[in-house]
């Protein structure tokens, strides 16, 4: 669904990607991990078509994103991290945006909008900005589009709206949609995406499955002292260790994201070797 090859972007002076490929699959939820300021937002601006890359090209759905044709528009949207929303009620919003999303479904939003607790009648402009956020999203995800981008979507939302998150976009997934969400809020992607993609320094440090990582790496906490010696990353608690740690033994363990970007952003080298193995 989307290839990018040698992906080159600068502002001015400030590189932020020299050189990056990857390939992107429908049927999957991407989850972008990365400092503020890395090129998160960047990236999805790019494949959305409202950034150029300097170098190199990028084709989404067959389409070159930045000659936004209307047969592209129509089946991506992007929730951004800052938007701004009329002053209009939530219907009158829908009844002029939902036309030029042939898979928009009202209904779906409004379900949507309700799972949230947003009154119905309310108008944008008396929201906060959580509950504006709340509503982009609910239509973003009601859009029903290929390409869903999602620019730190949990930004603004307390901790029972982001598990309403969670719960939304996996039930709006499927084979032939690709999602993708940026965040630096780790924690907030847990139990959600199924590959993860972690960005630092101009590059693309990490991108794996979960299944991979599970089968590559093992989490646990341990209270010996002798497991730190071969660890790939620790990390003490107030009793024993976090420890990350190559799975020669093909043990199961649960993945924590959190830790597993530390990791990477520690020794990336090393973790790539892993990886590659």
């Amino acid at each position: 669904m989307i290839s990018i090859e040698n992906l080159h972007f600068a502002y001015s002076k400030n590189r932020v990607f020299n050189g990056i490929s990857t390939q992107l699959q429908p049927g999957h939820i991407y989850g972008i991990l990365g400092k503020n300021g890395t090129g998160k937002s960047t990236l999805l601006h790019i494949i959305s078509g409202l950034l150029f890359p300097t170098e190199g090209t990028i084709t989404v759905m067959g389409f070159t994103p930045g000659k936004r044709h209307p047969s592209f528009l129509r089946d991506i949207f992007m929730v951004p991290e800052e938007f701004h929303l009329p002053n209009i009620s939530i219907a009158d919003y829908i009844d002029l945006n939902g036309p030029f999303y042939p898979k928009f479904n009202r209904q779906q939003f409004f379900d949507y909008v309700r799972g949230f607790g947003i009154p119905e009648h309310s108008t944008l402009q008396a929201m906060s900005y959580g509950q504006k956020k709340k509503v982009l999203i609910s239509f973003g995800l009601a859009t029903n589009v290929s390409l869903l981008l999602m620019d730190e979507p949990g930004n603004g939302l307390d901790i029972v709206s982001k598990g309403q998150l969670r719960k939304m976009v996996a039930g709006a997934a499927d084979e032939h949609k690709c999602i993708l969400i940026s965040s630096h809020q780790v924690k907030d992607l847990e139990n959600l995406i199924d590959e993860v993609l972690i960005i630092d320094d101009t590059r693309i440090l990490l991108k794996q499955s979960l299944e991979t990582i599970a089968a590559k790496l093992s989490f646990k906490i341990s209270f010996d002292p002798t497991d730190l010696v071969g660890a790939l990353y620790s990390e003490p608690l107030l009793r024993g260790n976090t420890v990350v740690t190559p799975n020669t033994e093909g043990e199961e363990s649960n993945i924590d994201l959190e830790i597993l970007y530390k990791a990477a952003m520690a020794d990336p080298e090393k973790m790539q070797a892993i990886m590659m193995d």
